[in-house]
């Protein structure tokens, strides 16, 4: 039974991962996945998995960071938890320090997915979904222009029929590069644009009216302005025909509220490393739900692990129609056996219960060395 679960251990470690090809937008070049890795084991002996990638640039957060706040923060206040009253256990995950949402996240899901087990649920079910099988876009990485044809053709010959493409550099050319790649694509595949804050209000709005123009016929800009300035992502939104999707101005409850009640954006994209986990995320579905806000729910540079994660929670709320989940499918290579099925665009969810990750045949580096355990 739940009410007997107690976490007995908490462990870190760090996965690596080479990605296929350099990961480039407004913000960064990466060329491999390096993430910390959480294992929550209780005393009946499930064992709970969680990721956190360091995404210093968006969240804050640096692989010492995430660390170091598990085993020093986090982890301290919930050995020895039970269980029996869940909620209560993720407000002290989400109380036990401000912002270190990554680590956060690690924790949150890792908890979600020892209850599901305790259940024997798959996530999904246990969140009061039905499961089924999501479609992701693939990202298309910053590069010149005609590298970027050939990458969004390679994804529409793997059967991607969305595909997200990261701008955010170039100004005005930045819509000409979105209208070359649209008159290569063709007019069957779903575009959709990402600046990661790389333009100002006033260029946001000349760039998506001459994207509109040249007739790219884009289904959403995201993020097109910095994070804080909300003034100036509502002064884009009520001045551009196409949809707006506020990704890094919106890491609370809190700040989906203020998005939705100032107009600032259209859509609102949930990230489980900016919301610290499934449980605040919930949060901002709802608030969604209520004001008939679609969300899109995303990644940052993550294995399989937290992704699944996150495609649990996408499949089990109505109000997140879009995915962008593309993380595993950028890496060269899958250290992971068991959960969500990722075949291309298609992410079918199955009936194992948590996540569905195994534990057992996971190799990773040791984070700090240490560990949190009950007694200690």
């Amino acid at each position: 039974m739940i009410i007997m679960l107690r976490i007995n251990k908490i462990t870190t470690g760090i996965l690596s991962v080479p990605l296929k090809t350099p990961f480039k937008t407004a913000l960064r070049t990466v060329n491999a996945v390096t993430d910390v890795y959480v294992r929550i084991e209780t005393e009946d002996g499930l064992i709970g998995l969680g990721e956190a990638p360091p995404t210093a640039v968006i969240t804050g957060d640096a692989v010492e960071s995430i660390t170091g706040a598990i085993e020093k923060y986090i982890g301290p206040k919930i050995i020895g938890r039970s269980l029996s009253d869940f909620n209560d256990l993720m407000e002290t995950v989400q109380g036990s320090m401000v912002k270190n949402t990554s680590a956060k996240a690690a924790v949150d899901m890792a908890l979600y997915d020892i209850r599901s087990q305790a259940l024997n649920l798959p996530l999904f079910r246990m969140l009061g979904g039905s499961g089924g099988v999501l479609e992701s876009d693939i990202t298309v990485s910053l590069n010149d222009t005609p590298q970027m044809i050939a990458d969004s053709l390679a994804a529409i010959q793997n059967g991607y029929k969305i595909i997200k493409i990261k701008v955010g550099k170039d100004g005005v050319s930045d819509a000409k590069r979105v209208a070359e790649i649209r008159r290569a694509a063709g007019t069957d595949v779903k575009l959709r644009v990402d600046a990661n804050q790389g333009w100002t209000p006033k260029e946001s709005v000349r760039i998506i009216g001459a994207m509109e123009d040249m007739g790219c016929d884009v289904s959403l800009v995201e993020q097109p302005v910095s994070a804080h300035d909300i003034d100036g992502l509502r002064y884009v939104t009520q001045r551009a025909a196409t949809p707006i999707l506020a990704d890094e101005a919106v890491f609370s409850p809190r700040d989906a509220v203020e998005i939705i009640r100032t107009g600032a954006a259209d859509m609102i994209n949930i990230k489980l490393m900016k919301t610290g986990g499934i449980h605040e995320a919930l949060k901002i579905c709802d608030i969604a739900e209520i004001y008939e806000t679609p969300c899109m729910m995303g990644c940052m540079l993550e294995s399989r692990l937290s992704v699944s994660a996150a495609a649990h929670l996408a499949s089990a709320r109505r109000i997140i129609s879009m995915a962008d989940l593309d993380g595993p499918m950028l890496c060269a290579s899958d250290p992971f056996t068991g959960g969500p099925l990722f075949d291309g665009p298609r992410i079918t969810l199955t009936d194992e219960p948590g996540i569905g990750i195994l534990a057992s045949g996971i190799n990773f580096m040791t984070g700090t060395g240490n560990s949190a355990s009950a007694g200690i």
